[in-house]
């Protein structure tokens, strides 16, 4: 029996056998053997302009320099330090650094690992403090994969299937998609998504014991969709005239990517909780619920809990994050960047009878795929060549939305006008090849 161990190319050949195949059978799986900047490295050398950014984690690119100093620094001096038995600076820093950019008066926080975390999390703080069982989500959001994220999320059937039954008392309303709607104007469209929420008080369950409203600004894997603007502060009216709690799931908008550090400060609504994770350390692990002291305080000190949840080096590599982004034109960059990626994109919908819709917000954009001759008939098979095409070529980019007819481009936050256009150019003759 030879115990030699393999090199990373016969690693990658065993994949199948070594890793769970809902872990390992993705788009694209490149064998990568590092990262920097907007860059990926393959096992080969080959270089890969990342649109991803890691599925949005990294959002001041891979391994930035100021990151990983900090993060470096931190593990010199305590790698692990569970949170009740120890209380590590880091950790109390970055609760304070969070509460001066927080919206509203949010200004404490329970630290977990991931975005699934802070949404379960968040649902058992709204039900504890209100007493109420309730949840109201929207059709096609995604809120994470953990037992309770997976009944709140509707963007494919597919993540629920096999997995119930799931959380009870959760209630679902359309999410006001307009590309996809039968009403015509953004006024109607979300009209039409307010009226379900009326339809659901009137004959599922009274507002008296809903304890949340769940949304996110802009739903990721549902498409990239973004709402009318004055949809999320009429969410927001809502659950001020009943004493329902609004959750924001942030968890991909947060951190620079809306072009604000926060998307609930990009559409004017205060949230009473908060979930954070993905672009919160830059690619370390970390989520974040985060809610009013006087809210907080209500929850009490067994009700919930963590091992690893805040961990010294990812609130380290979170705090600095945060300087990153405070501190240059990151902001400014999303932005400038994201209007120059619309208006390029919406010339080439002008060209493609292909591209059916073109939005976004910041830098994170999105083009949907139809068939020719259709209004908004999904086109997946389009997107699927337009992805090979574009990977061949050295960009990744990765689909969304709940036929994967739409291919989101959400490039780190630092990229320069030289690897935009490189991208894009890339994108743009992978669209016209299709």
């Amino acid at each position: 029996m030879n115990n030699a161990s393999p090199s990373f190319s016969e690693l990658i050949n065993r994949r199948n056998e070594l890793l769970a195949p809902c872990f390992a059978q993705d788009w694209p799986n490149v064998p990568t053997e590092r990262a920097e900047g907007v860059y990926l490295y393959d096992n080969d050398g080959k270089r890969y302009l990342d649109f991803l950014s890691g599925f949005g984690a990294c959002n001041l690119g891979h391994n930035h320099p100021v990151v990983l100093n900090a993060a470096r620094e931190q593990m010199e001096r305590m790698v692990h330090a569970p949170i009740g038995v120890s209380t590590p600076e880091s950790a109390l820093r970055l609760a304070w650094e969070l509460g001066k950019i927080a919206p509203g008066e949010i200004d404490m926080f329970f630290f977990g690992n991931s975005g699934g975390e802070a949404i379960d999390g968040a649902v058992k703080l709204a039900r504890y403090v209100t007493g109420r069982p309730g949840i109201i989500a929207f059709i096609g959001g995604f809120h994470g994969r953990t037992m309770g994220a997976t009944a709140l999320t509707t963007s494919k059937a597919i993540y629920r299937t096999g997995h119930r039954p799931l959380l009870p008392e959760i209630y679902f309303a359309r999410f006001p998609y307009l590309f996809r709607s039968s009403k015509k104007t953004p006024k109607e469209c979300i009209q039409e998504s307010l009226e379900e929420i009326d339809y659901i008080f009137e004959y599922l369950i009274s507002p008296k014991e809903v304890a949340a409203i769940l949304v996110e600004p802009v739903q990721g894997e549902g498409g990239y969709v973004i709402p009318p603007f004055g949809f999320l502060p009429a969410i927001q009216e809502i659950c001020n005239q009943h004493g329902i709690l609004l959750i924001l799931d942030e968890v991909q908008t947060g951190f620079g990517r809306t072009g604000e550090i926060f998307a609930a400060d990009t559409f004017n609504i205060i949230p009473d909780i908060l979930c954070l994770a993905k672009g919160i350390a830059n690619g370390f692990p970390l989520g974040a619920i985060a809610a009013p002291k006087e809210l907080m305080i209500k929850w009490g000190g067994t009700s919930h809990g963590t091992t690893f949840g805040g961990n010294p080096i990812s609130c380290a590599a979170a705090l600095a994050t945060i300087e990153v982004l405070q501190n240059g034109d990151i902001l400014k960059n999303s932005r400038q960047h994201g209007e120059f990626l619309l208006n390029r994109l919406r010339r080439l919908k002008g060209k493609c009878a292909i591209v059916g819709d073109v939005r976004g917000i910041g830098l994170m954009v999105a083009v949907e795929f139809i068939q020719p001759g259709t209004s908004n008939k999904p086109n997946p098979e389009a997107v699927k060549r337009i992805l090979q095409y574009a990977l061949e070529a050295g960009l990744i980019l990765y689909p969304c939305g709940h036929w994967s007819q739409t291919i989101r481009l959400i490039p780190p936050l630092i990229i320069t006008n030289e690897q935009l256009e490189e991208g894009l150019t890339i994108f743009e003759q992978a669209v016209l090849r299709v």
